[in-house]
């Protein structure tokens, strides 16, 4: 049988050393690539095509959710599974949204964390226990995952940065959207990087954690 092929996403390489040792364990699974950011992340997925990109949330250049969005770009047969210690409610629906086929905690331990890999190689999805508790939450108390009437906006946003505002909320990155409005990629990262100036936030994450939790769009 075909070993399954892991590239792990991670800024902390102490973390990717931990994580590549513990899978160096399993016979079934090779740890094929490494990447330190986002973009590289893609980059290595594009050119080493594993089955399973492992991605850390917060990180440089591309965030984990950002990347994973972007991934059937650059390598569309590659699946992404989130491994972060974040299991807030937004983290867990955003991965959702951004076609993650696994949410795992990184207190995972080994066997769960295998197990998890070859059943979302077998074209399963997988949240480990405490997110899957997020999930049945959000299930019964019946409330869906929609966007809410927009707000008041305080922060003063122009027509054009909530348009891009909107657009980065569904997932879309600075590439789909320079080509949407017909502008530049480098007019649409201004825009991105003074909508976040307007809101006080510093990374694409909070901007969105922020706007969807205060109905700005």
């Amino acid at each position: 049988m075909d070993k399954i092929n892991i590239v792990l996403a991670d800024d902390h390489v102490l973390v990717r050393n931990g994580l590549k040792a513990m899978l160096d364990t399993d016979t079934g699974i090779a740890v094929v690539g490494e990447a330190s950011n986002g973009m590289e992340a893609l980059e290595v997925a594009k050119r080493l095509r594993p089955d399973i990109l492992v991605l850390d949330i917060r990180m440089p250049d591309k965030t984990g959710l950002e990347a994973a969005a972007e991934l059937k770009d650059y390598a569309p047969d590659t699946k992404a599974v989130i491994l972060s210690m974040h299991d807030s409610e937004e983290y867990v629906l955003q991965a959702l949204d951004a076609g993650a086929y696994g949410y795992l905690l990184k207190d995972t331990d080994k066997n769960e964390f295998v197990k998890a890999l070859k059943q979302i190689h077998g074209g399963n999805k997988y949240f480990s226990g405490a997110v899957s508790n997020v999930l049945a939450n959000r299930l019964l108390n019946a409330k869906p995952y929609v966007k809410n009437t927009p707000a008041t906006d305080q922060y003063n946003l122009t027509k054009k940065e909530r348009e891009i505002l909107s657009m980065v909320i569904d997932g879309k990155h600075n590439k789909q959207i320079s080509e949407s409005l017909g502008k530049s990629a480098r007019t649409i990262e201004t825009h991105r990087f003074n909508i976040m100036k307007k809101m006080g936030v510093n990374n694409a994450i909070d901007m969105v954690n922020k706007a969807v939790k205060e109905n700005l769009i």
